[in-house]
């Protein structure tokens, strides 16, 4: 008996491609997952800021440029609190504007060279909040990238500086009032000798580094 094995062997090539398409699986994407006490650098994660990194620049008390580069690293846990109160910001015109975030242990004890005074720069035998990625040197600015007066610059020494200083126009006193108030609602604490300067509430117990980041 003679058999037409063509459509026999069309029909099995036909079912094999099909059963093969069918087997082949995509490999899931590779989700990398980050610790929240994991160092990471702001602009990875949010646009939204505005950025003058004083310590990038000789424009500081220090009269020197002690960073590499522009970049404002904090552990990841501070990153989310601060894009949260940002976020805040923005829906009532403003934007946060960052002066410094991480600080190396080895810029803080230059700092304490020059101002040994713990109102203003940490002692950095203990370490700064700076110093374990969990403090910001924030002021806001508005829709047009303009600076909100509070009162003095950035790096002030002296009384004016201070949360508690009253000698201040009821203008500056709300902006400092306004910073002060959203950040302590995301999860942050203020440096009452300093306006700009906020610690996050859970950043005490991580631990100071040194580690200084690559620019690109």
């Amino acid at each position: 008996m003679i058999f037409n094995i063509k459509p026999i062997f069309v029909f099995c090539a036909i079912l094999c491609v099909y059963s093969c398409k069918s087997q082949t699986v995509t490999a899931p994407k590779k989700v990398e997952i980050v610790s929240d006490t994991a160092f990471v650098n702001l602009k990875d994660y949010s646009q939204d800021f505005v950025y003058d990194m004083k310590y990038a620049t000789s424009d500081n008390f220090l009269k020197a440029k002690v960073y590499d580069c522009a970049e404002c690293f904090l552990r990841l846990k501070t990153i989310k609190a601060l894009i949260s109160a940002n976020a805040d910001f923005i829906k009532m015109g403003y934007k946060i504007k960052i002066f410094d975030c991480y600080r190396p242990l080895d810029i803080q004890k230059r700092m304490w060279k020059i101002v040994p005074n713990p109102s203003y720069v940490a002692d950095p035998s203990k370490g700064s909040i700076h110093n374990r990625g969990g403090a910001v040197d924030i002021t806001l600015v508005d829709a047009n990238g303009k600076a909100l007066d509070m009162g003095t610059s950035f790096d002030f020494f002296g009384i004016e500086a201070s949360h508690n200083y009253q000698n201040l126009s009821q203008e500056i006193k709300n902006n400092r009032e306004l910073l002060k108030t959203t950040m302590i609602q995301n999860g942050f604490n203020p440096l009452d000798s300093e306006w700009w300067h906020y610690n996050l509430k859970t950043a005490s117990n991580d631990k100071v580094s040194n580690t200084k980041w690559k620019c690109d």
